[in-house]
C-alpha cells in the first residue's frame, strides 16, 4: 500500500485519483491511500457531498475512500509520493505553498504539461528550483503521454511515460501506477518527455484551426507531421533525444491531441478557425484550461533562445496574440520557401 497525494483537482488530477484507487483494489497487498488536494473550499465541499467532480469531471463517481482536502499539510503528511496536476500558471505558487510541508524521501511527480511563461522553465525545473531554494530538494519525475482524463477515469486502456534521471523514482511510479487499465514505460529523457507533452498542445490548436477552416485531411496530416518536426528540433536543441519524440510523449500525445474530440486545445483552434475571438472561446471553457494558449508564447521564446525555427508556432502566436487571420496564417505557411525534408 502507498499513500499518494494528488495536488490539483481538475479533470486530470481527479481521473488519476479515481484510477489509482480502482487499480489499488486489484492488488494483493491492498489499495492505495489517495488524498486529493484542491485550493477551493467550495469545490472540496461539493465533491465530499456529491462524491463527484461536477465541474471538471462530471459523470464519474469518486470512490468513497478518496480523501479530499484544502490543507497542504494534510495532503502531504505521511505520503510517499506527491503528484502535481495543477495548471502551469499555478505550479510555482502551489509549490511555494507546499514546500514547507515536504519531507526527505518523498517522490515528486509532475503531470502538468506546459512551459513557464516568463522564465521559459519546464515544469520539473520550476519544482526543482523551488524545492532546492527551500532546502527540500527531492527526486522529481515527469508523467506524460496520450491520455484524456475522461477515458482514464472510465478505465480505457492507456499507456504513459514516467521520465526521471532517478531510476528508482521511475521504477517506483511505474510499479504503483501500472494496472489493468494503465501501463507505464520508464524513460530517463526528462527534457524530451516534458517538451513533447508541452509543445504538442500548440500544434493541437493549429490542427483545430485547420478543422475550423474546413481545409481537410491532407492539410491536417501535413500540419501534424511538420508539427512533430518542430517539436523534435526544439527538444533536441534543449538536450532531449530524437527517439523520445517518436514515442508516447511525442508523436503519441500529438496525434491524440490533434485529432481527439475531447481535446480542449483542438477545440480552441476549431473555434478560432471559425472566426471567434480567443477571449470568448476561453470564457466558454468555464474555468477549464487549454494549456497550449499559454505555452505558445513560451515555446516561441524558448525557440528563439535556442536559435530554432518553428514556423507553425510563430503563426499560432500571431493568431492568438495579434488576432491574425487563421486563413492568412495558413497561406503564409504554404508560401514558405521550398526545402529538403
Amino acid at each position: 500500500m502507498s499513500r499518494i497525494a494528488i495536488v490539483g483537482a481538475g479533470a486530470w488530477g481527479t481521473a488519476l485519483a479515481i484510477n489509482l484507487l480502482n487499480r489499488g483494489k486489484d492488488r494483493a497487498r491492498g489499495p492505495h491511500d489517495v488524498i486529493l488536494w484542491t485550493r477551493s473550499e467550495e469545490a472540496a465541499a461539493q465533491m465530499r457531498q456529491r462524491r463527484e467532480n461536477t465541474v471538471y469531471l462530471p459523470g464519474f463517481p469518486l470512490p468513497p475512500d478518496l480523501v479530499i482536502t484544502t490543507q497542504a499539510a494534510e495532503a502531504v503528511a505521511n505520503t510517499e509520493m506527491v503528484v502535481s496536476v495543477v495548471p502551469s500558471e499555478h505550479l510555482r505558487p502551489t509549490y511555494e505553498h507546499f514546500a514547507p510541508y515536504l519531507r526527505p524521501g518523498q517522490l515528486l511527480v509532475s503531470a502538468t504539461k506546459g512551459i513557464e511563461d516568463q522564465t521559459l522553465l519546464r515544469m520539473s525545473e520550476v519544482i526543482d528550483e523551488i524545492t532546492t531554494r527551500s532546502g527540500r530538494k527531492l527526486a522529481i519525475g515527469v508523467l506524460s503521454g496520450p491520455s484524456f482524463a475522461q477515458e482514464v477515469a472510465a478505465g480505457s486502456p492507456t499507456a504513459l511515460t514516467i521520465a526521471s534521471t532517478d531510476s528508482a523514482l521511475a521504477t517506483s511510479v511505474q510499479r504503483e501506477f501500472s494496472g489493468a487499465t494503465l501501463r507505464l514505460y520508464t524513460n530517463d529523457d526528462v527534457v524530451g518527455v516534458e517538451l513533447g507533452g508541452a509543445l504538442k498542445n500548440v500544434i493541437a490548436i493549429a490542427s483545430g484551426v485547420v478543422t475550423g477552416l474546413g481545409l481537410g485531411h491532407n492539410t491536417a496530416a501535413a500540419l501534424i507531421t511538420r508539427g512533430i518536426a518542430e517539436i523534435t528540433r526544439l527538444a533536441i536543441a534543449c538536450g532531449g533525444r530524437r527517439e523520445t519524440l517518436a514515442g508516447l510523449s511525442g508523436i503519441g500525445d500529438l496525434v491524440l491531441t490533434c485529432t481527439g474530440s475531447l481535446s480542449r486545445n483542438r477545440l480552441v483552434g476549431i473555434e478560432l478557425g471559425k472566426g471567434r475571438h480567443l477571449d470568448d472561446i476561453l470564457a466558454g471553457l468555464h474555468g477549464k484550461v487549454a494549456e497550449g494558449v499559454r505555452t505558445t508564447h513560451a515555446a516561441l521564446g524558448l525557440a528563439r533562445m535556442q536559435g530554432i525555427e518553428m514556423p507553425i508556432t510563430e503563426q499560432m502566436a500571431m493568431i492568438l496574440g495579434e488576432r491574425k487571420s487563421p486563413i492568412e496564417a495558413m497561406r503564409e505557411l504554404m508560401a514558405r520557401p521550398g526545402r529538403d525534408e
